[in-house]
């Protein structure tokens, strides 16, 4: 007969401790993977590569500091509302000219859509666009659109720009717009 004593021993020899379970557990989960892959089962797929239109916005040379240039991109559709704005010297994330403090974003709040014309806001080094006035999302400009505060949980879409000799051009973008499943609209 065993005893309570023998039991215990006998029980913890068939358990593990944290540490030995997520040792075997990753490496169990990596040979399943390997075996996968090279199993033949992986399929190569073809990228599927967006040719967004090329717009003119504006000229280098017709923009002022912190006065935002109202445009709409990637089409005329509904939902293209975009700014663009010279920051006044403040640098960017994705911005361009010779102080990199030209962006562009869509107007869109990414909660529910709400609209974020006449919200730009620029105290010392801080270049914001919100409250919205849904829910008060305020996205940073200077980080690539970055949610600062509010409800959304998105950065708004940021317009990638050229800059072609004087010529300001929208050329793709970074994100999806609001209230579209893709940003370019079928023809």
């Amino acid at each position: 007969m065993t005893t309570n004593k023998e039991s215990a021993v006998e029980h913890k020899k068939c358990m593990l401790n944290r540490r030995e379970f997520l040792l075997y557990s990753g490496a169990s989960a990596a040979a399943v993977s390997t075996v996968t892959l090279f199993s033949g089962t992986a399929q190569a797929r073809e990228a599927r590569v967006v040719a967004y239109p090329r717009k003119l916005i504006t000229r280098l040379s017709e923009l002022q500091d912190n006065i935002p240039v109202d445009f709409k991109y990637p089409d005329d559709g509904k939902n293209s509302e975009c700014m663009l704005v010279k920051m006044g010297g403040v640098e960017a994330g994705g911005g361009i000219g010779p102080q990199k403090d030209i962006v562009a974003f869509s107007y869109l709040c990414t909660h529910q859509g709400g609209p974020l014309q006449s919200t730009y806001k620029v105290t010392d080094d801080q270049r914001t666009l919100g409250q919205c006035p849904f829910h008060l999302s305020v996205y940073d400009l200077r980080r690539h659109g970055i949610i600062v505060s509010g409800q959304a949980y998105q950065s708004l879409p940021q317009v990638m720009l050229e800059l072609d000799g004087d010529n300001i051009y929208a050329a793709g973008l970074m994100g999806l717009l609001f209230g579209r499943n893709q940003n370019l609209m079928e023809a």
